[in-house]
């Protein structure tokens, strides 16, 4: 008669997956593909349909991808298949002002010249960035794609998590990645807390077809009740994050068509003539939230999962590709060494890695947020002279250029 100590030590020992990533996103697609080109086998379980974001239909969103971004897409087989929709970001012009009055005198401007390595970053619509993540993710044999399904829970044990998804179904993985938003249910359930706060913001974003264009130029207007970026797509065209108070967001975002751009056009200017209109319109609350840990028992978190900040910066996915980078380099690293890769000692690498880089990061954006989103005399004194003197020293301009292109800090090898 068999053991039955023998027959459950048996059963933890065998497995579904290698890693099992909860989020089907952006970054859950990204950190898959990383971890099968390293050898993992990957199952990615998400809860939309594939068709709910893989339309050819534009609708204006679209994302600020670092230089170090795109050298991670194409280390892992995706910029390959968008690199003929991307836009390249080759200036970025930084003022203040107020709706219809123009940008004040003090300015920043960065022009990637400066830096040497090619345009700063890259703006590409989600319908091309997702759609090639479903292309390469096909043709990885080592992936596994569940869709319309979603983690409910999971058992943590000696040598792996046993997952159940709403389904009923049950999978057993070494490792569970939640890569499933700033509500995410993998950190709930692994009872790791949160830290943040609310912003009294919301985002309303929306595409312009715009008369003259935009020479490859990201524009970033902040203004009292926050920032507005205007951010250069392909042709004649610009992607729009207008940040208001919620009160004004609701109010703007129930307006028609006509007179949502009758407000939009004083806080934009003329600069690019004649705009309209271009797709849908979409609203996003703003806030801070960080994981106050990344990793616990046989369990990590990436992306918006771990943190998710203000679009100030437009860092939010080259932050979370970070992650990517880091957590397949430290996985991959403790398997050739033949360490257990997805236990707390291995996985606490990759927390001490990236918690200092994201904590700056996020605490940058905040006081960035904090000190622009206001229309106090003596602030606004402040940052334009502080904008000022950045802008005269080409050593300055460049330490913040490298920033924004993703170039600063421990770099992942897949973005050197």
């Amino acid at each position: 008669m068999d053991n039955p100590t023998d027959s459950r030590i048996l059963m933890s020992m065998s497995y579904d997956t290698d890693i099992l990533i909860s989020g089907g996103g952006l970054n859950g697609p990204a950190l898959a593909l990383g971890l099968a080109r390293a050898g993992f086998n990957v199952t990615v379980v998400d809860a939309r349909p594939e068709t709910a974001r893989a339309g050819d239909n534009f609708d204006g969103r679209g994302y600020a991808l670092a230089l170090a971004s795109k050298r991670l897409l194409s280390a892992i087989g995706v910029w390959q298949r968008v690199a003929e929709s991307a836009q390249p970001m080759n200036e970025i012009k930084v003022s203040d002002g107020r709706s219809g009055e123009g940008p004040s005198p003090f300015f920043l401007h960065f022009d990637h010249t400066e830096i040497e390595e090619g345009p700063m970053g890259f703006m590409l619509e989600d319908r091309f960035l997702y759609r090639a993540f479903l292309d390469a993710m096909q043709e990885q044999e080592r992936i596994t794609k569940i869709t319309e399904d979603s983690v409910v829970g999971q058992e943590i044990d000696t040598t792996g998590v046993t997952v159940t998804l709403a389904t009923g179904k049950t999978l057993r993985a070494r490792l569970l990645v939640g890569c499933d938003g700033r509500q995410s249910g993998v950190a709930k359930r692994a009872g790791i807390k949160r830290t943040g706060w609310g912003y009294g913001q919301t985002a309303l974003v929306c595409a312009i077809a715009h008369e003259k264009p935009h020479n490859g130029i990201a524009h970033q207007f902040f203004m009292p009740p926050g920032p507005l970026a205007i951010l250069p797509l392909p042709g004649n065209m610009s992607s729009i994050v207008w940040s208001e108070t919620d009160e004004n967001a609701r109010r703007i975002h129930a307006l028609s068509d006509e007179d949502y751009m009758a407000m939009l056009r004083p806080r934009f200017g003329d600069f690019l003539g004649e705009i309209e209109l271009a797709g849908a319109r979409f609203t996003y609350p703003l806030n801070l939230t960080v994981a106050n840990e990344f990793v616990a028992e046989r369990v990590a978190l990436v992306g918006d999962a771990a943190h998710g900040m203000h679009p100030i910066a437009g860092q939010g996915l080259n932050a979370g590709l970070r992650d990517v980078g880091a957590l397949v380099q430290i996985l991959d690293e403790a398997k050739k060494r033949g360490e257990d890769f997805s236990s707390i000692d291995v996985l606490e690498r990759f927390q001490e890695w990236r918690r200092f880089d994201t904590h700056a990061l996020v605490a940058a954006t905040d006081l960035t947020n904090k000190l622009f989103s206001n229309d106090n005399p003596l602030l606004r004194l402040g940052r334009d002279i502080g904008m000022g003197l950045v802008n005269a020293s080409p050593a300055l301009r460049r330490t913040f250029m490298r920033e924004a292109a993703g170039l600063t800090g421990e770099l992942p090898n897949l973005m050197r």
